[in-house]
């Protein structure tokens, strides 16, 4: 990778303010290669309720919306949504497949709190 990629690549995370971990990254790929559909990227995204205010959300989508801030990793996209761009900002995404934790989380240095749903922040 060149010096000029490596900038190129820290400035779409610094832009989206999200980050994946490499099993993360490996996941999300595998699951999009999986669907087999044309296109397919990972949206990230913040949105109203849960029990604290605020709650996360991550889907595989199509959707091109305005506004839309795009990052790039190898052989997928990440899309998050100028509304969610300042609440996830140095957010990372993580993936398990343990015994005591499977699936993705988010660990996310804008959230002053949780609740017992695990699924919110405020």
């Amino acid at each position: 990778m060149s010096a000029t990629q490596q900038a190129e690549d820290v400035k779409e995370t610094a832009t989206t303010g999200v980050k994946l971990t490499d099993a993360a990254a490996a996941k999300v790929k595998a699951l999009i290669e999986q669907e087999g559909e044309e296109g397919l990227r990972l949206r990230v995204e913040v949105s109203p309720g849960g029990c604290s205010g605020l709650r996360y959300g991550l889907y595989f989508d199509t959707d091109n919306r305005e506004g839309d801030v795009v990052q790039s990793y190898e052989g997928f996209e990440v899309v998050v949504d100028r509304m969610s761009v300042p609440y996830l900002m140095g957010a990372n995404i993580d993936f398990a497949d343990r015994i005591d934790a499977q699936g993705f989380t988010i660990d996310n240095p804008n959230a002053q709190g949780s609740c017992a749903c695990g699924d919110s922040f405020h």
